[in-house]
């Protein structure tokens, strides 16, 4: 089997090229423009990588050729990003996804998986979420989320392109970067902690996410690929966690083993208050997959940016 994967140099698509070249996937291709992703995060791996965007539609076409599955992650993520430079989330985001449905449509691709966001429910203060809720997106990058999602779906309705759209919640683990200025919560509060500076919370903390190991994504993302998994609706690829910021800020003090200073900021512009997934849909398509717990996973996290550290300070 050959798995086209874009944005593969980014934290969740290495992690994933690594899961399914470890699951003896015959040939991961990797497309990225390395505008978010690192090269470094494909040491040691046996990809195919091309430098290159998914809105350059003959590159694109020619590293879709002869795959079986297209794993779409290539993106401008972040929600305060996208309410600073709305057009480049949008052309990213949205047209690229549009470029990458054509690409496997026009070279016979058969089945393609669509990275969407939790962000699409937006202001529905319904707990826990529901794929059949409606939604509200509160930020450029949510919209062009669900653009992302919708598109995937619509194409399977018009053109018998075998699809999946995956609404992603808080997706953390090893590889996740700290060293930018939107950077996810948890790389954040470590990087942080670990290097003797408060943790900056936005707002009171009590904001509530789903956090799930990048692991457990890969493992579902391979089931997916590995039966052709296809789905009329999208599915949440979270298991059902609710914890507030201050929560993981405990959490992370007990892996830590030492207090960890706090320091509040204003609240974050399109951000949702509280968000947990109903996880019914991703149990039934994947039963075999069982998720990590946040305190495993945070260990395994915590021991990650350890390493990096001692290499560092080793260089």
């Amino acid at each position: 089997m050959n798995v086209l994967i874009t944005g593969g140099a980014g934290f969740i698509g290495s992690n994933l090229a690594r899961f399914l070249l470890q699951q003896g996937v015959d040939e991961v291709r990797i497309l990225d423009d390395l505008s978010t992703g690192s090269s470094e995060n494909l040491n040691n791996l046996k990809v195919n990588f091309t430098e290159g965007s998914i809105l350059n539609f003959d590159s694109l076409k020619d590293v879709t050729e002869g795959v079986d599955s297209v794993v779409h992650l290539a993106a401008i993520p972040s929600v305060p990003r996208s309410i600073v430079n709305p057009r480049a989330s949008h052309e990213a985001n949205t047209t690229g996804t549009l470029n990458v449905l054509e690409a496997a449509r026009e070279v016979g691709v058969g089945h393609v998986i669509v990275a969407s966001s939790s962000s699409v429910y937006g202001s529905n203060p319904k707990m826990p979420k529901s794929e059949f809720d409606w939604t509200r997106p509160m930020s450029p990058y949510a919209v062009s989320k669900q653009a992302t999602e919708g598109y995937a779906l619509a194409y399977q309705y018009s053109y018998g392109l075998k699809a999946l759209a995956f609404r992603f919640f808080n997706v953390y683990g090893p590889g996740q970067a700290a060293n930018h200025a939107y950077a996810a919560v948890i790389p954040k509060f470590l990087d942080a902690a670990m290097n003797g500076r408060p943790a900056q919370v936005q707002g009171d903390g009590e904001q509530s996410r789903d956090f799930t190991y990048v692991e457990t994504v890969c493992a579902v993302i391979h089931q997916a690929v590995l039966n052709q998994t296809s789905s009329p609706d999208p599915v949440n690829l979270a298991y059902g966690t609710n914890t507030t910021l201050l929560a993981l800020l405990d959490d992370i003090e007990a892996e830590l083993g030492f207090r960890v200073s706090r320091e509040h900021t204003v609240p974050r512009a399109g951000d949702v208050r509280a968000s947990q997934a109903d996880n019914r849909r991703v149990r039934e398509l994947f039963p075999s997959v069982e998720p990590l717990g946040l305190k495993d996973g945070l260990a395994m996290t915590v021991e990650w940016f350890r390493s990096v550290a001692e290499k560092a300070q080793q260089a």
